[in-house]
């Protein structure tokens, strides 16, 4: 056995510690920035809910903005509008939001925070322009009024996920996936392709 080989098993090792650290601390924050906020989540009560010391968090991910920039990390993965016929984007756009709202609690932490605190609202400001707004450039008629048409759209999404996700109004909760898609999805669809007003 050389030197090389020896020490794989070792390094692997380190590296699969390390990785379920890392994977330990992105947990908690998210649960501590959605219950918390930005402002009121510290490190000291992320590193106890991860059960690890506060250094590691630093040593991971440098502060507070490194952390949240990290626990919040989101890709869309929205459908490209040229893969779907014309008359089927918004029923496509809310279907993938439901899903991306209901796998995981990055984006309903996103929301909160984002309601809250500058750095938040910088964050999901970026993931709109980023990768809402290339969507609304290929689907509306015309390119100029993509950002309204694209904010608008936003505006039905956003509202949907904060009485849905986050307040949690009883009517809200109690539609089913169905009937939230035959509601939305129509003026999903107006917003981003409907001859302009």
């Amino acid at each position: 056995m050389n030197g090389s080989n020896s020490a794989d098993p070792g390094s692997s090792g380190v590296r699969r510690r390390s990785d379920a650290t890392r994977t330990a601390i992105l947990a908690a924050a998210r649960e501590r920035f959605a219950a918390d906020g930005y402002e009121r989540a510290t490190i000291r009560a992320i590193a106890r809910d991860a059960r690890i010391d506060p250094s590691m968090v630093m040593r991971y991910y440098g502060n507070k903005e490194g952390l949240f920039a990290a626990a919040v990390s989101v890709e869309l993965e929205l459908p490209e509008p040229g893969s779907l016929p014309r008359h089927d984007i918004g029923r496509a756009l809310v279907t993938r939001f439901l899903d991306l709202w209901e796998e995981n609690e990055v984006l309903t932490a996103l929301l909160r925070v984002g309601a809250t605190n500058q750095a938040g609202a910088e964050r999901m400001q970026g993931v709109f322009r980023e990768q809402v707004m290339p969507v609304a450039l290929l689907a509306c008629p015309d390119p100029e009024q993509a950002p309204a048409r694209a904010a608008l759209a936003a505006t039905q999404l956003l509202g949907l996920a904060l009485t849905r996700y986050v307040l949690r109004f009883p009517p809200t909760v109690a539609l089913t996936r169905e009937e939230i898609v035959a509601w939305l999805a129509p003026t999903v669809q107006r917003y981003l392709t409907a001859p302009s007003p």
